[in-house]
């Protein structure tokens, strides 16, 4: 594998409506998740964390593979447990950094997301996948069951088929991983970065305050039974209610024009 500098690992720019675009940028490398992307990939996610202007984080990647994953020469050449663990936990963070961001999150994916590129694809909040781009599990190929990768997939479809998927290592498209949930849309390759803007433009045309409050609700109550569950999206919907990016929509919904929300 070329070496490729941890400061040309990614590419993280601030639009000015607020969107934090992050492109994985290590193609020779198929954009594998080594120390230094998931240092890269944290640092980035860290600062839109910080950014109270921050509406939304779009991933992406450059060359013929989204993510492939962990490292594998990086792991091989570490046979050690407490640096496995590091770096699990490392990933972990990153991913738990995706889901605990007040804004959205769309994963772009031009091409091949396996094991923890897969999981990277899971995480994100949405996704847009273009017809050549394919998906796996396979660690398993090699031994390794991707128990990580599996915590995310599981949470985006059906149990049997993300056990299928981790236990054969086998591939699924672009229009399979539609079918069963694990990415929104699927589009030519031509049409991704236009059906990625166009969700976008819904994305900013609401209120940041009430997308944040329904993102942190959302993941919150998958975790807890049926009745705290509504309980927690109870008080959140009286809290939503009382703040003013609701109050003046449903005062413009009453007089039949547009809501007007700052900026």
């Amino acid at each position: 594998m070329t070496s490729v500098p941890a400061a040309d690992l990614l590419l993280h720019a601030r639009d000015r409506r607020g969107v934090h675009c992050l492109t994985l940028n290590a193609p020779r490398s198929f954009n594998v998740l080594s120390e230094e992307m998931l240092v890269a990939l944290q640092r980035a996610l860290d600062a839109v964390a910080a950014d109270p202007q921050a509406r939304a984080v779009v991933i992406a990647a450059e060359g013929k593979a989204f993510c492939a994953g962990h490292d594998l020469k990086q792991m091989r050449a570490h046979p050690d447990i407490d640096y496995y663990r590091r770096l699990f936990t490392r990933c972990t963070r990153v991913m738990m950094t995706l889901r605990r961001l007040d804004v959205p999150v769309l994963a772009c994916v031009q091409g091949l997301a396996t094991a923890a590129g897969c999981q990277l694809v899971a995480q994100c909040d949405l996704a847009v996948a273009s017809e050549e781009a394919s998906f796996g599990v396979n660690g398993i190929d090699v031994g390794l069951f991707c128990a990580t990768p599996g915590v995310a997939l599981s949470r985006n479809i059906l149990p049997k088929q993300a056990m299928e998927m981790l236990l054969t290592g086998e591939f699924i498209s672009a229009q399979q991983a539609c079918e069963r949930g694990l990415v929104n849309r699927v589009v030519a390759a031509d049409a991704l970065d236009a059906e990625v803007e166009r969700l976008l433009q819904r994305l900013l045309a609401r209120p940041r305050e009430a997308l944040a409050m329904g993102k942190q609700l959302f993941y919150r109550q998958l975790e807890t039974g049926m009745e705290a569950a509504y309980q927690l999206a109870g008080h959140t919907m009286a809290c939503n209610m009382v703040h003013e990016v609701a109050q003046e929509g449903v005062q413009a919904f009453i007089e039949k024009r547009p809501p007007t929300w700052r900026e």
